[in-house]
């Protein structure tokens, strides 16, 4: 007969003043076995399950691990009675442009609605409501894959870094092989936008809340909007950029003050920045362009519907946007409409100017190239259009985002890098530089979900913060045995 054994089963959550994500986690002590399973709320989450040689060790296991994650901040909870966080997605009700094909150069269709773009100096980047970030060159080659666990809401750059906000409530770093956590939003924002400075996170969410946290991922400051719906943050080294229901304001960047506020024609649905200037665009077919010192309107450009994406060239010539009619829009400085062209895959989400060209995600999941010079615009309003080329982005496998660390053994062939250390400060794990030529007391931007206290690191690169004030991590992470 069989004899009966024990279970014991404790449950955690991440209790809600502690600024983080919607987590649980699991401890189940059955005879010499310890299962653990953990992840997000509403969610199975993954489980592992460990043997030990006693009963008495594989309790002490389970109690080292309940402990652990005590101290970071998960508290008892039943299990169900929580519910996964909120999710807000842009509804675009899409058709198709009665104006002339645009000149696309080539088209890469992701498999589902994308969100996230970002063009750099060698590679774009786009996102999708599948969690999926592909990286193309600027000819229309596929390079890389990541998988990320929820849908990409954006994709934001910060000097060297690139980040992606999920649906999860995370932002990943993307700046090494494998994607990690940077940043955890409080679960109780539905999260509409993110962009980000030298490592402080802006945030605008449903409520027409504006957060800001730092680069160790604390709270700054929170101020609430006269609107709702904050489609709109932008974020430079003075100030916060705000676009809601009701128009935009500037908030100061450290201490979150307002500086001024101004009514839009229609609520905010996306906004882009340059140095001097944001812009703005609204449901009822504008995009303003408004001067940061003051808030002033520096021009206006009209649509023909309402405008879900704008973008502007870096000396401020040329103003774009894109309709939910599936067309994109050329404007001079000064208001007048130079172009309006269909996109041929969907309305446009998100946009970016780079080097004469127009880069589009849209409705359809397509990462699209146009060609915005004079004279391949001109030919196209003549329907003389260049031949766009599909990319094939098949065969890819997708680095999955995870807390698991190669691990190199020191002083071994592979043990490359600088090193840091991982120390425990009350109840937050810090990243402190123990490699020569570096601060020890400067704090380090450090991925969240594989921080051990007392593990020690090597990282492909550490530099100093724009302000100088802390160190970031930048490329790939092993641990060191």
């Amino acid at each position: 007969m069989p004899i009966a054994v024990d279970e014991q089963v404790t449950y955690l959550e991440l209790s809600e003043d502690a600024g983080s994500a919607h987590k649980f986690y699991e401890v189940k002590v059955s005879g010499l076995a310890v299962t653990i399973r953990y992840g997000r709320i509403g969610e199975p989450g993954q489980a592992r399950t460990t043997s030990y040689p006693t009963a008495e060790k594989a309790a002490s296991a389970a109690a080292k691990k309940l402990g652990e994650k005590v101290r970071k901040g998960y508290a008892p909870a039943v299990a169900g009675v929580r519910q996964p966080r909120a999710v807000t997605r842009r509804a675009i009700v899409s058709s198709g442009s009665t104006a002339r094909q645009a000149p696309v150069l080539w088209r890469f269709r992701s498999g589902a609605a994308a969100f996230g773009i970002f063009v750099g100096e060698e590679h774009a980047w786009v996102g999708n409501e599948r969690g999926d970030v592909y990286t193309l060159t600027h000819d229309g080659r596929v390079t890389g894959r990541y998988g990320l666990p929820d849908g990409v809401k954006c994709i934001v750059a910060d000097d060297w870094w690139i980040y992606a906000g999920c649906d999860n409530g995370k932002v990943y770093d993307l700046g090494g092989k494998v994607p990690r956590v940077a940043y955890e939003i409080a679960e109780d924002v539905d999260i509409y936008w993110l962009d980000i400075h030298d490592g402080v996170l802006g945030v605008a969410d449903a409520r027409g809340g504006i957060t800001t946290v730092d680069h160790e991922d604390e709270f700054q400051w929170r101020r609430s909007a006269t609107g709702t719906d904050g489609w709109m943050v932008r974020c430079d080294s003075d100030a916060v950029y705000h676009g809601h229901s009701k128009g935009v304001a500037r908030y100061n960047a450290r201490g979150g003050e307002p500086v001024w506020q101004v009514p839009t024609t229609g609520e905010v649905l996306f906004g882009w920045q340059e140095r001097d200037e944001v812009f703005a665009g609204t449901s009822r077919g504008w995009v303003h362009r408004l001067r940061k010192s003051d808030g002033s309107e520096a021009a206006r450009y009209r649509c023909d519907a309402s405008v879900f994406s704008c973008a502007a060239s870096p000396d401020g010539r040329y103003v774009f946007a894109g309709d939910n009619h599936s067309s994109v829009y050329c404007f001079a400085a000064d208001g007048t409409r130079l172009w309006k062209l269909g996109t041929g895959c969907g309305s446009a989400y998100s946009m970016q100017y780079r080097d004469g060209r127009l880069y589009i995600v849209t409705t359809d999941g397509s990462l699209a190239c146009l060609d915005a010079s004079e004279q391949a615009v001109l030919a196209a309003e003549q329907g003389q259009l260049p031949k766009a080329a599909e990319v094939d982005g098949n065969g890819w496998t997708a680095s999955v985002a995870g807390a698991e660390v190669e691990t190199v053994a020191a002083g071994s062939a592979g043990a490359t890098g600088i090193e840091v250390e991982c120390v425990q400060d009350g109840s937050r794990l810090r990243v402190r530089v123990v490699a020569p030529g570096f601060d020890p007391e400067r704090r380090v931007q450090f991925p969240k979900d594989i921080r051990v206290a007392g593990a020690r690191y090597l990282v492909a690169e550490v530099r100093e913060s724009g302000d100088g004030g802390f160190y970031r991590a930048r490329g790939d992470i092993k641990r060191l045995l």
